[in-house]
Protein backbone atom coordinates (compact mmCIF):
# COMPACT_ATOMS: atom_id res chain seq x y z
CA UNK A 1 0.00 0.00 0.00
CA UNK A 2 1.49 3.49 -1.03
CA UNK A 3 2.28 6.14 1.57
CA UNK A 4 -0.58 8.39 -0.22
CA UNK A 5 -2.92 5.94 0.07
CA UNK A 6 -6.25 6.81 2.12
CA UNK A 7 -9.18 5.32 3.43
CA UNK A 8 -12.61 5.75 2.32
CA UNK A 9 -14.32 4.96 5.04
CA UNK A 10 -18.26 5.44 3.88
CA UNK A 11 -19.71 5.98 0.67
CA UNK A 12 -23.04 6.72 -0.82
CA UNK A 13 -24.63 7.79 -4.67
CA UNK A 14 -28.18 9.36 -5.62
CA UNK A 15 -28.32 9.41 -9.36
CA UNK A 16 -31.06 8.37 -12.24
CA UNK A 17 -30.11 4.93 -11.04
CA UNK A 18 -32.14 5.23 -7.51
CA UNK A 19 -30.94 6.31 -3.88
CA UNK A 20 -28.20 4.34 -2.12
CA UNK A 21 -25.45 1.90 -3.14
CA UNK A 22 -27.51 -1.28 -2.73
CA UNK A 23 -29.82 0.40 -5.71
CA UNK A 24 -26.95 1.15 -7.98
CA UNK A 25 -25.29 -2.07 -7.59
CA UNK A 26 -28.53 -3.76 -8.10
CA UNK A 27 -28.74 -1.53 -11.37
CA UNK A 28 -25.77 -1.79 -12.74
CA UNK A 29 -25.56 -5.51 -12.14
CA UNK A 30 -28.63 -6.19 -14.33
CA UNK A 31 -27.62 -3.90 -16.97
CA UNK A 32 -30.35 -1.49 -16.06
CA UNK A 33 -29.76 2.10 -17.57
CA UNK A 34 -31.65 4.83 -15.38
CA UNK A 35 -32.56 7.36 -18.68
CA UNK A 36 -35.98 8.37 -19.33
CA UNK A 37 -37.39 10.84 -22.38
CA UNK A 38 -36.70 14.64 -21.20
CA UNK A 39 -39.58 15.59 -19.34
CA UNK A 40 -37.42 18.75 -17.58
CA UNK A 41 -39.82 21.60 -18.40
CA UNK A 42 -38.47 24.53 -16.35
CA UNK A 43 -37.53 26.49 -19.27
CA UNK A 44 -40.67 25.39 -21.48
CA UNK A 45 -41.04 23.02 -23.88
CA UNK A 46 -38.59 20.38 -22.97
CA UNK A 47 -35.25 19.72 -25.70
CA UNK A 48 -36.10 16.43 -27.44
CA UNK A 49 -33.45 13.76 -25.88
CA UNK A 50 -33.33 11.53 -22.90
CA UNK A 51 -32.09 12.62 -19.30
CA UNK A 52 -30.66 10.83 -15.97
CA UNK A 53 -33.56 12.62 -13.62
CA UNK A 54 -33.46 11.51 -10.18
CA UNK A 55 -37.55 11.01 -9.57
CA UNK A 56 -39.09 12.54 -6.69
CA UNK A 57 -36.91 15.37 -5.82
CA UNK A 58 -39.60 18.27 -6.31
CA UNK A 59 -41.93 16.52 -3.32
CA UNK A 60 -38.92 14.71 -1.30
CA UNK A 61 -37.98 17.21 1.87
CA UNK A 62 -39.83 20.27 3.03
CA UNK A 63 -39.96 23.73 1.78
CA UNK A 64 -37.16 25.08 3.46
CA UNK A 65 -34.21 22.65 1.54
CA UNK A 66 -34.91 24.60 -1.18
CA UNK A 67 -33.09 23.85 -4.19
CA UNK A 68 -32.80 21.39 -6.35
CA UNK A 69 -28.84 20.77 -5.71
CA UNK A 70 -30.03 20.79 -2.25
CA UNK A 71 -32.27 18.39 -2.36
CA UNK A 72 -30.07 15.98 -3.59
CA UNK A 73 -27.20 16.50 -1.24
CA UNK A 74 -30.29 16.47 1.86
CA UNK A 75 -31.19 12.64 0.02
CA UNK A 76 -27.89 11.70 -0.79
CA UNK A 77 -26.58 12.09 3.24
CA UNK A 78 -29.74 10.10 4.42
CA UNK A 79 -27.97 6.96 2.43
CA UNK A 80 -26.32 3.78 3.88
CA UNK A 81 -24.11 4.40 6.21
CA UNK A 82 -22.85 7.98 5.44
CA UNK A 83 -24.77 10.15 7.45
CA UNK A 84 -24.49 8.35 10.98
CA UNK A 85 -20.59 7.97 10.13
CA UNK A 86 -20.13 11.51 9.02
CA UNK A 87 -21.91 11.97 12.73
CA UNK A 88 -19.52 10.41 14.26
CA UNK A 89 -16.25 11.50 12.81
CA UNK A 90 -17.66 14.69 13.75
CA UNK A 91 -17.65 13.57 17.32
CA UNK A 92 -14.50 11.49 17.29
CA UNK A 93 -12.52 14.22 15.70
CA UNK A 94 -14.56 17.22 16.29
CA UNK A 95 -16.02 19.22 13.93
CA UNK A 96 -13.15 21.90 12.94
CA UNK A 97 -10.71 18.81 11.69
CA UNK A 98 -13.20 17.60 9.27
CA UNK A 99 -12.94 19.25 6.00
CA UNK A 100 -15.25 19.44 2.71
CA UNK A 101 -14.75 19.44 -0.51
CA UNK A 102 -17.37 19.92 -3.36
CA UNK A 103 -17.19 19.19 -7.25
CA UNK A 104 -19.91 20.63 -8.77
CA UNK A 105 -19.97 22.39 -12.57
CA UNK A 106 -22.84 24.55 -12.41
CA UNK A 107 -24.03 24.61 -8.33
CA UNK A 108 -27.49 26.19 -7.96
CA UNK A 109 -27.33 28.17 -11.82
CA UNK A 110 -31.36 26.86 -11.50
CA UNK A 111 -32.40 29.45 -9.10
CA UNK A 112 -30.12 31.66 -11.36
CA UNK A 113 -32.07 30.48 -14.13
CA UNK A 114 -35.64 30.94 -12.86
CA UNK A 115 -34.82 34.35 -11.02
CA UNK A 116 -33.79 36.14 -14.47
CA UNK A 117 -37.18 34.46 -16.11
CA UNK A 118 -39.12 36.27 -13.13
CA UNK A 119 -37.51 39.55 -13.60
CA UNK A 120 -39.35 42.10 -11.21
CA UNK A 121 -38.39 45.56 -12.87
CA UNK A 122 -34.77 44.24 -13.55
CA UNK A 123 -34.29 42.96 -10.22
CA UNK A 124 -34.34 39.78 -9.24
CA UNK A 125 -37.59 38.65 -7.45
CA UNK A 126 -37.80 38.60 -3.45
CA UNK A 127 -37.79 35.01 -2.96
CA UNK A 128 -34.90 34.30 -5.21
CA UNK A 129 -32.57 37.34 -3.88
CA UNK A 130 -30.69 35.60 -1.61
CA UNK A 131 -26.64 35.41 -2.68
CA UNK A 132 -26.21 32.08 -1.68
CA UNK A 133 -28.67 31.35 -4.15
CA UNK A 134 -26.40 32.13 -6.63
CA UNK A 135 -22.73 32.01 -6.32
CA UNK A 136 -20.70 28.46 -7.01
CA UNK A 137 -19.62 28.20 -3.14
CA UNK A 138 -23.35 28.15 -1.98
CA UNK A 139 -24.03 24.49 -1.83
CA UNK A 140 -20.87 23.65 0.02
CA UNK A 141 -21.99 26.32 2.63
CA UNK A 142 -25.33 24.76 2.60
CA UNK A 143 -24.17 21.75 3.42
CA UNK A 144 -21.05 22.84 5.80
CA UNK A 145 -23.96 24.16 7.69
CA UNK A 146 -26.39 21.08 7.65
CA UNK A 147 -23.96 18.57 8.31
CA UNK A 148 -22.02 21.01 11.47
CA UNK A 149 -18.77 20.74 9.61
CA UNK A 150 -16.41 23.41 10.62
CA UNK A 151 -13.15 22.63 9.03
CA UNK A 152 -11.66 23.82 5.90
CA UNK A 153 -14.38 24.27 3.04
CA UNK A 154 -13.74 24.17 -0.76
CA UNK A 155 -15.54 24.00 -4.31
CA UNK A 156 -13.77 22.85 -7.12
CA UNK A 157 -15.38 23.53 -10.43
CA UNK A 158 -13.35 21.90 -13.61
CA UNK A 159 -16.51 21.05 -15.04
CA UNK A 160 -16.39 17.28 -15.98
CA UNK A 161 -13.42 16.66 -13.75
CA UNK A 162 -14.38 18.63 -10.73
CA UNK A 163 -15.51 16.01 -7.89
CA UNK A 164 -12.67 13.31 -8.83
CA UNK A 165 -10.66 16.18 -8.16
CA UNK A 166 -12.00 16.96 -5.36
CA UNK A 167 -10.52 13.18 -4.20
CA UNK A 168 -7.18 14.39 -5.05
CA UNK A 169 -7.86 17.65 -2.87
CA UNK A 170 -9.34 15.66 0.04
CA UNK A 171 -6.24 13.09 0.12
CA UNK A 172 -3.93 16.15 0.20
CA UNK A 173 -5.63 17.63 2.95
CA UNK A 174 -5.21 14.39 4.82
CA UNK A 175 -1.35 14.21 4.30
CA UNK A 176 -0.80 17.71 5.12
CA UNK A 177 -2.71 17.41 8.66
CA UNK A 178 -4.67 19.84 7.91
CA UNK A 179 -7.92 17.55 8.32
CA UNK A 180 -8.35 14.41 10.42
CA UNK A 181 -11.37 13.83 7.77
CA UNK A 182 -12.67 14.60 4.75
CA UNK A 183 -15.91 14.74 3.24
CA UNK A 184 -15.52 14.95 -0.46
CA UNK A 185 -18.99 15.79 -2.52
CA UNK A 186 -20.13 15.41 -6.61
CA UNK A 187 -23.55 16.99 -7.35
CA UNK A 188 -24.44 18.70 -10.23
CA UNK A 189 -28.61 18.74 -10.69
CA UNK A 190 -30.61 19.54 -14.46
CA UNK A 191 -30.71 22.94 -15.38
CA UNK A 192 -31.62 24.13 -18.79
CA UNK A 193 -28.18 26.21 -19.43
CA UNK A 194 -26.73 22.52 -19.50
CA UNK A 195 -29.28 21.04 -21.70
CA UNK A 196 -29.49 23.44 -24.05
CA UNK A 197 -25.62 24.60 -23.68
CA UNK A 198 -24.24 21.11 -24.91
CA UNK A 199 -27.14 20.99 -27.10
CA UNK A 200 -26.12 23.89 -29.10
CA UNK A 201 -22.26 22.44 -29.13
CA UNK A 202 -24.16 20.06 -31.08
CA UNK A 203 -23.23 17.06 -28.42
CA UNK A 204 -26.81 16.04 -27.39
CA UNK A 205 -28.15 13.11 -29.06
CA UNK A 206 -31.66 12.66 -29.23
CA UNK A 207 -31.84 9.34 -28.38
CA UNK A 208 -30.19 7.72 -25.36
CA UNK A 209 -26.74 7.68 -25.32
CA UNK A 210 -24.21 5.04 -26.97
CA UNK A 211 -20.60 5.40 -25.17
CA UNK A 212 -17.96 3.95 -28.08
CA UNK A 213 -20.73 2.84 -30.25
CA UNK A 214 -19.40 3.56 -33.67
CA UNK A 215 -22.88 4.84 -34.34
CA UNK A 216 -22.68 6.98 -31.33
CA UNK A 217 -24.13 10.93 -31.65
CA UNK A 218 -23.69 13.00 -28.70
CA UNK A 219 -24.37 12.96 -24.82
CA UNK A 220 -27.65 12.97 -22.23
CA UNK A 221 -27.23 14.95 -19.50
CA UNK A 222 -27.82 13.61 -15.61
CA UNK A 223 -27.61 14.76 -12.17
CA UNK A 224 -26.38 12.91 -9.44
CA UNK A 225 -24.70 13.88 -5.90
CA UNK A 226 -22.38 11.27 -4.65
CA UNK A 227 -20.36 11.23 -1.38
CA UNK A 228 -17.05 9.68 0.33
CA UNK A 229 -15.68 10.07 3.90
CA UNK A 230 -12.26 10.38 3.42
CA UNK A 231 -10.12 8.95 6.59
CA UNK A 232 -6.29 7.72 7.47
CA UNK A 233 -5.47 4.33 6.67
CA UNK A 234 -5.19 3.18 10.20
CA UNK A 235 -8.67 4.77 11.44
CA UNK A 236 -10.65 2.85 8.74
CA UNK A 237 -8.24 -0.55 8.09
CA UNK A 238 -10.96 -2.44 6.43
CA UNK A 239 -12.13 0.12 4.53
CA UNK A 240 -11.82 0.58 0.91
CA UNK A 241 -8.40 3.00 -0.20
CA UNK A 242 -7.79 5.63 -2.63
CA UNK A 243 -4.41 4.97 -3.56
CA UNK A 244 -3.93 8.38 -6.21
CA UNK A 245 -5.32 10.91 -8.02
CA UNK A 246 -3.04 11.77 -10.95
CA UNK A 247 -4.75 15.21 -12.55
CA UNK A 248 -3.17 17.24 -15.28
CA UNK A 249 -3.97 20.49 -17.22
CA UNK A 250 -3.23 20.33 -20.92
CA UNK A 251 -5.46 23.45 -22.09
CA UNK A 252 -5.83 22.69 -25.27
CA UNK A 253 -9.10 23.47 -26.82
CA UNK A 254 -11.82 25.18 -24.73
CA UNK A 255 -14.26 22.09 -25.53
CA UNK A 256 -12.45 19.77 -27.27
CA UNK A 257 -9.71 17.19 -25.73
CA UNK A 258 -6.17 17.19 -26.97
CA UNK A 259 -6.66 14.64 -30.39
CA UNK A 260 -3.91 12.56 -29.04
CA UNK A 261 -5.28 12.37 -25.51
CA UNK A 262 -2.00 13.93 -23.88
CA UNK A 263 -3.74 15.80 -21.11
CA UNK A 264 -5.30 12.50 -20.44
CA UNK A 265 -2.27 10.28 -20.75
CA UNK A 266 -0.63 12.62 -18.56
CA UNK A 267 -3.53 11.84 -15.35
CA UNK A 268 -2.84 8.41 -15.96
CA UNK A 269 0.85 8.16 -15.53
CA UNK A 270 0.67 10.43 -12.65
CA UNK A 271 -2.16 8.15 -11.13
CA UNK A 272 0.31 5.10 -11.77
CA UNK A 273 3.62 7.04 -10.32
CA UNK A 274 1.41 8.18 -7.11
CA UNK A 275 0.52 4.84 -6.44
CA UNK A 276 3.67 3.04 -7.56
CA UNK A 277 1.97 -0.05 -9.55
CA UNK A 278 2.20 -1.10 -13.11
CA UNK A 279 -0.47 -0.20 -15.52
CA UNK A 280 -1.40 -4.27 -15.60
CA UNK A 281 -1.85 -4.41 -11.90
CA UNK A 282 -5.20 -3.09 -12.57
CA UNK A 283 -8.16 -5.24 -13.30
CA UNK A 284 -10.55 -2.70 -14.19
CA UNK A 285 -10.59 0.75 -15.88
CA UNK A 286 -14.27 3.12 -15.52
CA UNK A 287 -14.35 5.22 -18.79
CA UNK A 288 -14.97 8.83 -18.99
CA UNK A 289 -16.52 7.50 -22.17
CA UNK A 290 -19.49 10.99 -22.71
CA UNK A 291 -20.59 8.96 -26.04
CA UNK A 292 -19.05 12.25 -28.28
CA UNK A 293 -17.66 11.38 -31.15
CA UNK A 294 -14.13 13.09 -30.12
CA UNK A 295 -14.11 12.19 -26.74
CA UNK A 296 -14.36 7.93 -26.88
CA UNK A 297 -12.62 7.88 -29.75
CA UNK A 298 -9.29 9.34 -27.94
CA UNK A 299 -10.22 7.91 -25.26
CA UNK A 300 -10.41 4.33 -26.65
CA UNK A 301 -6.60 4.64 -28.22
CA UNK A 302 -5.67 5.89 -25.28
CA UNK A 303 -6.70 2.41 -23.39
CA UNK A 304 -5.45 -0.02 -26.26
CA UNK A 305 -1.80 1.54 -25.41
CA UNK A 306 -1.73 1.79 -22.65
CA UNK A 307 -4.11 -0.03 -20.53
CA UNK A 308 -4.57 -3.36 -23.20
CA UNK A 309 -5.70 -6.08 -21.22
CA UNK A 310 -7.68 -4.15 -18.64
CA UNK A 311 -11.52 -4.58 -18.03
CA UNK A 312 -13.26 -1.42 -19.39
CA UNK A 313 -16.63 0.50 -19.59
CA UNK A 314 -18.67 3.45 -19.42
CA UNK A 315 -21.70 3.65 -17.16
CA UNK A 316 -23.02 7.35 -18.40
CA UNK A 317 -25.13 5.00 -20.89
CA UNK A 318 -27.30 4.35 -17.29
CA UNK A 319 -26.99 7.38 -14.96
CA UNK A 320 -25.95 10.22 -18.27
CA UNK A 321 -23.23 12.44 -18.02
CA UNK A 322 -23.78 14.23 -14.43
CA UNK A 323 -21.24 16.68 -15.20
CA UNK A 324 -19.41 17.84 -11.96
CA UNK A 325 -20.97 14.99 -10.09
CA UNK A 326 -18.88 12.19 -12.56
CA UNK A 327 -15.73 11.84 -11.16
CA UNK A 328 -17.33 11.14 -7.34
CA UNK A 329 -20.70 9.21 -9.53
CA UNK A 330 -18.10 7.34 -10.89
CA UNK A 331 -15.67 6.65 -8.08
CA UNK A 332 -18.85 5.15 -5.98
CA UNK A 333 -19.72 3.15 -8.81
CA UNK A 334 -16.22 1.73 -9.30
CA UNK A 335 -15.95 0.95 -5.71
CA UNK A 336 -19.42 -0.81 -5.59
CA UNK A 337 -18.00 -3.07 -8.33
CA UNK A 338 -15.19 -3.76 -6.40
CA UNK A 339 -17.16 -4.60 -3.94
CA UNK A 340 -19.18 -6.91 -5.90
CA UNK A 341 -17.04 -8.47 -7.89
CA UNK A 342 -19.17 -7.44 -10.76
CA UNK A 343 -17.73 -4.96 -13.28
CA UNK A 344 -20.71 -2.99 -15.06
CA UNK A 345 -21.28 -3.09 -18.66
CA UNK A 346 -21.23 -0.25 -21.59
CA UNK A 347 -25.20 0.38 -21.81
CA UNK A 348 -26.22 1.10 -25.22
CA UNK A 349 -23.44 0.60 -27.15
CA UNK A 350 -24.18 -2.23 -30.01
CA UNK A 351 -21.22 -2.07 -31.80
CA UNK A 352 -17.59 -0.64 -30.00
CA UNK A 353 -15.28 1.59 -31.68
CA UNK A 354 -12.55 -1.07 -33.23
CA UNK A 355 -9.63 0.12 -30.69
CA UNK A 356 -11.36 -1.01 -27.28
CA UNK A 357 -13.85 -3.77 -28.65
CA UNK A 358 -11.65 -6.43 -27.34
CA UNK A 359 -11.63 -5.34 -23.50
CA UNK A 360 -14.71 -3.23 -23.73
CA UNK A 361 -17.66 -5.04 -21.83
CA UNK A 362 -21.10 -4.45 -23.42
CA UNK A 363 -22.59 -6.35 -20.42
CA UNK A 364 -22.04 -6.68 -16.51
CA UNK A 365 -19.27 -9.57 -15.92
CA UNK A 366 -18.21 -11.19 -12.20
CA UNK A 367 -14.78 -10.66 -11.90
CA UNK A 368 -12.14 -10.13 -9.16
CA UNK A 369 -11.34 -6.64 -9.00
CA UNK A 370 -8.85 -5.60 -6.61
CA UNK A 371 -7.48 -2.50 -7.90
CA UNK A 372 -9.43 -0.17 -10.64
CA UNK A 373 -9.15 3.60 -12.31
CA UNK A 374 -11.66 6.03 -12.90
CA UNK A 375 -11.08 8.40 -15.10
CA UNK A 376 -12.86 12.06 -15.70
CA UNK A 377 -11.71 14.42 -17.85
CA UNK A 378 -13.39 18.04 -18.13
CA UNK A 379 -13.61 20.63 -20.86
CA UNK A 380 -10.32 23.11 -21.04
CA UNK A 381 -8.37 19.84 -20.59
CA UNK A 382 -8.67 19.60 -16.81
CA UNK A 383 -8.19 15.85 -16.29
CA UNK A 384 -7.71 13.37 -13.63
CA UNK A 385 -7.52 9.65 -12.70
CA UNK A 386 -8.24 7.85 -9.21
CA UNK A 387 -6.37 4.73 -9.09
CA UNK A 388 -9.04 2.61 -6.07
CA UNK A 389 -8.06 -0.41 -4.09
CA UNK A 390 -10.62 -2.60 -2.22
CA UNK A 391 -10.73 -3.26 1.29
CA UNK A 392 -9.05 -6.56 1.12
CA UNK A 393 -5.63 -5.33 -1.31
Amino acid sequence: MPESAVAIASYTAVSALGSGNAAHRDALRAGRSGLIANDYTAAGVPLPCWIGRVAGLEDDLPPDVDTRLHRLLARALRQDQLGEDLARTLADCGAARVALVLGTSTANIEQSEQAYRRLDDGHLPADLRDPRLHHLHGPAEWLSAQTGIAGPTFTISTACSASAKAFGLGARLLRAGIADAVLVVGADSLCASTLHGFNSLELVDASPCRPFDLQRAGLSIGEAAAMALLRHVDDAPLAARLLACGESSDAYHLSAPHPQGIGAEKALRAALRECDLPPDAFDYVNLHGTASRQNDVIEAALIARLLPRVLASSTKGATGHTLGAAGALEAVITLLAMDSGCAPGTTGCIAPEPAIAAQLLRSPRSATLRHALSFSFGFGGSNACLALACGAS
